[in-house]
């Protein structure tokens, strides 16, 4: 892959991690068991601000959902998609045209070919990388 896919890399995705102060969520749901509120919810309790995003809704977890990523406010320096996978793309160009720093692909939504978009665009990207488990160990500690 690209150089800039930090997927194998813990020391980097940590890095990325200790630096991001704002995290988009794009493929947020509103049913309180979904991995992403999970994610979005562990991220939020350990001091990250967290944008949902998802055009089904006004609100999520008690914040204003966007439609987009485009339309979200700015910056973000993570966009973390939990779509389906002939979606991403969509979200990789608008993470490029926000100016976000990196694209990170959940788990079942790796989408090589906007992974590629988005790495030779500059962003930082992190596949098949992202269970709640994952971002637990390597998310700020307290």
């Amino acid at each position: 892959m690209h150089p800039n896919d930090i997927s194998a890399d813990r020391s980097a995705i940590r890095d990325l991690l200790g630096a991001a102060r704002r995290i988009a969520i794009v493929g947020i749901s509103a049913k309180p068991h979904r991995p992403s509120n999970a994610v979005a919810r562990y991220l939020r309790d350990a001091g990250y601000t967290i944008i949902p995003v998802n055009p089904a809704y006004d609100e999520v977890l008690g914040e204003k959902c966007y439609p987009s990523v485009r339309e979200a406010p700015d910056p973000i320096d993570i966009v973390d998609v939990f779509r389906n996978p002939d979606e991403v793309m969509e979200v990789a160009e608008d993470a490029i045209a926000a100016g976000a720093g990196c694209l990170w692909m959940q788990l079942g939504v790796i989408a090589p070919e906007a992974a590629q978009r988005a790495a030779e665009a500059g962003l930082k990207v992190v596949m098949n990388r992202c269970t709640e488990v994952e971002h637990m160990a390597m998310g700020r500690q307290g």
